[in-house]
């Protein structure tokens, strides 16, 4: 699934390279390290690869703090470091650039988030919702949803397929990543209970957000979304799209409207005013910035949970 409607160059022009953004140190570029070096495609791959790898692995995100991940171009710097790797961890179908600049790398461990669970097709309704509210599909929504790490479950065993590719790439420290994998899961495992005690009694299910991020997240705690915008964040929804938005507000009970940090949050706000419904913000974790509830996907999610809470009703 392409997300975005043009295409994203694989290779910037050199006078325009960019500076690296790395997890595990502020501008190392990848390789040469003396440790495991991984390059990440954007926040949720390097959070993992930083939590299983610990001291024994340099992680380097091609994604900057606060750029949305869909519009990455790929730097030659980038490009450069990349080949240097061990490892490259990343989700294909999200990042075009990404995508190529990998299939054309010799990286010799490629690691595909995507491969190591089941991915779904989602669209603007998610969930046990009846499809009344909205006759009007959009044909961008037929491709797989690639926001996996927003379900705990799902992405743990995605952390659980990282552990193992770590174990077998580096055997050296192979017991050390069985170990972080296994204390990663267990946290995520924690956090699934979290959200599945907080929102189990709620007196909406329904919430509306900006862009179908959260499809899994809503299929797993049965509750239902309604994006304004489908998978693409920054795209306009139709007239009918807000009409069938503000019906259905009224008729389920739905109190807010959600945006996230890395896009503008102007569509979002102005739906809610003319519904006479409140804003709040539902964080797709796709990069920590100042604007984010936390400082890691942990303490992310916890606030994704409050917010929900508060939104549906929580009891």
């Amino acid at each position: 699934m392409n997300v975005r409607r043009r295409l994203i160059p694989v290779v910037a022009a050199a006078g325009a390279l960019a500076a690296l953004s790395a997890c595990s140190t502020d501008s190392a570029a990848a390789g040469n390290t003396g440790k495991f070096d991984v390059v990440a495609s954007f926040y949720p791959m390097a959070f993992l690869a930083e939590q299983i790898g610990g001291d024994h692995v340099s992680v380097t995100s091609l994604t900057q703090p606060g750029q949305e991940p869909h519009d990455l171009e790929i730097s030659a710097k980038q490009t450069v470091a990349l080949e240097k790797s061990d490892a490259v961890l990343y989700l294909k179908n999200l990042q075009p650039a990404v995508d190529k600049a990998v299939d054309q790398s010799g990286v010799a461990t490629k690691i595909d988030a995507s491969s190591l669970t089941e991915l779904e097709k989602h669209g603007n309704e998610v969930g046990g919702h009846a499809a009344e509210h909205d006759d009007h599909a959009d044909e961008e929504l037929s491709g797989l949803d690639p926001h996996i790490w927003l379900d705990p479950v799902r992405y743990s065993q995605v952390a659980e397929g990282v552990g193992k590719a770590f174990e077998k790439a580096d055997p050296d420290h192979a017991a050390d990543y069985k170990a972080n994998t296994a204390a990663l899961v267990k946290k995520l495992d924690t956090l699934n209970t979290k959200f599945e005690t907080g929102l189990k009694n709620t007196g909406t299910k329904v919430f509306i957000t900006t862009h179908a991020a959260f499809g899994y997240l809503a299929e797993r705690y049965g509750l239902t979304e309604e994006a304004i915008n489908g998978l693409d964040p920054e795209s306009e929804p139709s007239a009918n799209r807000v009409r069938d938005l503000e019906k259905m507000a009224k008729a389920d009970g739905v109190t807010t409207v959600f945006y996230e940090t890395l896009v503008s949050d102007r569509t979002a706000k102005t739906i809610a005013s003319d519904a006479g419904l409140k804003t709040d913000v539902l964080d797709p974790i796709e990069g920590i910035t100042k604007k984010s509830r936390g400082k890691d996907y942990f303490a992310v999610q916890e606030a994704n949970l409050k917010a929900l809470q508060s939104a549906l009703g929580a009891k």
